[in-house]
């Protein structure tokens, strides 16, 4: 089967394939461009961009500034098509910040999750650029139509990310393998809702792997696909190589899924997080040093000062410093890395070129 075209919005790519956002540092220009000339959306991750831009480029920047950066080297290697980006509401204090240099950026679409975006479209007035909430339930797609509707805003498209997906999983700890909660159990429910409130296309991410997997939930009345770990192990991913031959190493059992309190270390954030057991940082279990900030979350007098990874916080050995260990996992900080894969990483069985895989995926 050829793949369709997707039309969300005011742009159109040449196939129903999304890349995943994948923070922090591993989808960055290099890989979104080389998806988009593909006819993919490629995808740049904001997570951590101030630190990555500021490092890379030799000279400190903010957040707006990085951002605008990246994606302006994105659309530059992109030859045009369409670029997006991945923004994490859990990154609250460099969210809003991030939305405006996407929107000033003219970005084609705006990828976020990590919680629910509930204020997305009030930040500024979104023009041409998509505006794409990620969702793990009908509850939670309801709460952000309803929330949009009063700004006289609905999504331009959503994601739909099961439980097979990599890094953090917007479930609980036993939902994770429950089969009641499998991706193709959740579409129908979640298609009845975006048919109510306009039809908006609906793209599934989470243990997609194959050309047939795409086309089987295409059948299901998905969209499109979004898919992060194949294009993780490919030539133009910024994953180090390290990173990249551990997913190809791997084998079913060396996946598991981390969640405070019933299995530690975890991720601060408070999520269920997928991650390869080998990961230098997870294994070593050490006492947490969060020192970067990402995931700061507003204290009782209302700044950005909790982190339950910060050494001054309770139980902090039970945490991952993910700041840190992802950051080390793309090459940009001197630490123990933290290695983050979705459900199928141990199909991973070499590194590939994004052209390579992309043929494959589309069935050529």
């Amino acid at each position: 089967m050829t793949l369709p075209e997707l039309a969300i919005k005011d742009f159109c790519s040449d196939n129903c394939i999304f890349q995943g956002g994948m923070g922090v540092g591993v989808s960055l220009h290099p890989l979104a461009g080389a998806v988009a000339q593909e006819g993919g959306l490629g995808i740049v991750s904001s997570a951590g961009l101030r630190t990555i831009v500021s490092k890379r480029d030799g000279k400190v920047v903010d957040t707006y500034t990085a951002v605008r950066i990246e994606l302006e080297k994105a659309k530059s290697s992109s030859g045009g098509r369409p670029i997006g980006i991945n923004v994490m509401c859990a990154v609250v204090g460099d969210y809003e910040d991030t939305i405006r240099a996407a929107l000033d950026a003219g970005i084609d679409a705006i990828v976020s999750g990590a919680g629910l975006p509930l204020g997305l479209p009030a930040i500024q007035p979104p023009g041409h650029t998509a505006l794409i909430p990620i969702v793990s339930s009908t509850r939670a797609l309801e709460i952000i139509v309803k929330r949009w509707e009063r700004i006289h805003y609905r999504p331009d498209a959503i994601v739909l990310e099961g439980p097979e997906a990599g890094g953090h999983l917007g479930f609980k700890p036993e939902e994770v393998d429950d089969p009641a909660f499998a991706l193709e159990k959740l579409l129908p429910a979640v298609l009845e809702v975006a048919h109510r409130h306009g039809d908006f296309p609906v793209i599934v991410a989470g243990g997609i792997y194959t050309h047939e997997d795409i086309v089987r939930f295409l059948s299901l009345g998905a969209s499109g696909v979004q898919m992060g770990t194949r294009f993780l192990a490919t030539n133009e991913s910024s994953a180090t190589d390290a990173y990249k031959q551990a997913v190809v190493d791997a084998g079913k059992d060396d996946i598991t899924v981390v969640a405070y309190p019933d299995k530690t270390p975890a991720s601060p954030c408070g999520l269920p997080f997928r991650i390869l057991k080998g990961s230098p940082m997870y294994t070593t279990k050490r006492p947490a040093l969060c020192n970067k900030g990402y995931v700061l979350q507003r204290g009782s007098d209302g700044k950005l000062s909790e982190c339950q990874a910060m050494p001054k916080s309770p139980n902090n050995q039970k945490f991952l410093c993910i700041c840190s260990g992802l950051l080390t996992s793309a090459g940009y900080a001197p630490d123990l890395p933290l290695y983050t894969v979705g459900t199928n990483a141990y199909r991973v069985d070499r590194i590939r070129s994004v052209a390579e895989l992309m043929a494959e995926l589309r069935g050529e």
